[in-house]
């Protein structure tokens, strides 16, 4: 592309260049990897799961940042603009980093054919390895076998959760989906659990192909004691530690999958205390459980599936408000959101339903009587877009209640959008 090409003329030209938005699969990734000639020579922490992935990399990010070291990240998706995607030392990629970097794997691909997201991940590890970061921290993006962030060697790989999701691409059961995202582990390397049930299929093929498999539960452990909590590792305790600051009982569990990666590779990268405590305490994540304005209380968060919508029940009953909690919805298509509904509908007081702005989205019409059907005689509301619904539920509100939008990434995003519009 000639050289006055932006980064949105870059973006649009991704998009186009693979007939599919999504095709799992290694081998184009790697002919482009070995083209390019990316082989960091620094760790790589490797992050999966069904929930709790952006969680966890921004804890990663936020302590080894906080003990010196020059982090780069890649994560997946992004709310409002792709330079979330790719953050060298807590800074988001630039435009011209960016270009420069797809520039430089569009000239290694020879005819190879890349999807929007392989071209994205050897594109943020050549910008790790230019900048020369001590660490990267990836976030896969779907499953974890096939993934485009699997064609690297994690030194240490995380999952986080694992429940049904993407059920089109990795399966109809826990036990199919487990198996996918444990194929980030690796032979002789530390491959941490945080889920404390997982399918028999993760253990399974950790223990076929030698990986030193560390779990919740067995192997580590993160107790509550009051407004402080303790990780305790194979090796390793960390006491007094402050609660995170991202909201939800279930953070600690995200916290502890942090820590338990950066306990298996301490020698290579040390962390103070003092790093973890500082890093806990300003590790932030757009869109979970992010409060933007009060009286009424606003809430949101991207949960678009059963175990994030159980989550984000626990918290609200965690943090209850005097008045009623109003809840804004937009969806896609391929979600459960019956069983989202179901995990969140003793909740709610009231819903307005929406169509999230993307071509995969659920019609707010047909979300409504999904919601009814699950939430009985609730009232719900009907809306085109995801800004009128809150306008109005805005309306409805009094100062005492809470207003949650949820539902999916696209939801969330026009509301940030929005927002920043009106600044």
């Amino acid at each position: 592309m000639p050289p006055s090409f932006s980064l949105t003329d870059w973006l649009a030209r991704l998009e186009r260049l693979h007939p599919s938005t999504i095709e799992l699969g290694l081998e184009r990734g790697r002919r482009v990897k070995d083209a390019l000639g990316l082989a960091p020579a620094f760790p790589l922490i490797m992050v999966g799961g069904t929930n709790g992935k952006g969680s966890t990399c921004a804890y990663l990010e936020a302590i080894l940042g906080a003990a010196g070291y020059r982090t780069g990240l890649y994560t997946s998706p992004h709310l409002l603009r792709y330079n979330e995607r790719v953050r060298i030392a807590g800074r988001e990629a630039s435009d011209a980093e960016l270009v420069a970097a797809f520039e430089k794997v569009d000239a290694a691909r020879g005819d190879t054919s890349l999807t929007y997201f392989e071209f994205g991940t050897l594109g943020a590890m050549a910008q790790f390895i230019a900048a020369g970061v001590d660490v990267a921290i990836l976030e896969v993006g779907l499953g974890g076998r096939l993934d485009a962030v699997n064609v690297f060697d994690a030194d240490v790989a995380a999952i986080t959760s694992v429940d049904l999701d993407h059920m089109d691409y990795l399966g109809d059961t826990r036990e199919k989906i487990g198996y996918e995202k444990a194929g980030i582990y690796r032979a002789g390397r530390p491959a941490i659990c945080a889920d404390p049930a997982p399918p028999d299929s993760l253990p399974e093929h950790a223990r076929r192909i030698g990986a030193d498999l560390r779990c919740i539960g067995r192997d580590f452990s993160a107790l509550r004691e009051g407004d402080r909590w303790t990780y305790r590792g194979p090796e390793v305790v960390w006491q007094e530690l402050p609660l995170p600051a991202m909201a939800g009982a279930y953070q600690l569990r995200n916290a502890a999958a942090a820590l338990a990666a950066l306990e298996a590779v301490r020698e290579r990268l040390p962390v103070s205390e003092a790093a973890i405590r500082q890093g806990l305490r300003a590790a932030q994540v757009p869109g979970r459980f992010q409060r933007i304005a009060r009286a009424p209380e606003v809430i949101l968060d991207v949960a678009h599936n059963p175990e994030a919508a159980r989550a984000l029940a626990a918290t609200l009953r965690e943090q209850p408000v005097s008045g009623r909690t109003l809840a804004v919805v937009g969806m896609l298509a391929d979600k459960d959101a019956a069983a989202v509904f179901a995990a969140l509908r003793d909740e709610v007081d009231a819903w307005w339903a929406c169509t999230p702005a993307s071509p995969r989205a659920l019609d707010a019409a047909v979300l409504a009587a999904i919601l009814r059907a699950q939430a009985g005689a609730v009232w719900v509301n009907v809306q085109p877009d995801v800004n009128a619904a809150l306008a109005e539920a805005r309306s409805a509100a009094r100062e005492d209640d809470r207003i949650l939008v949820f539902g999916s990434f696209y939801t969330v995003a026009a509301v940030l959008d929005h927002a920043a519009t009106q600044q």
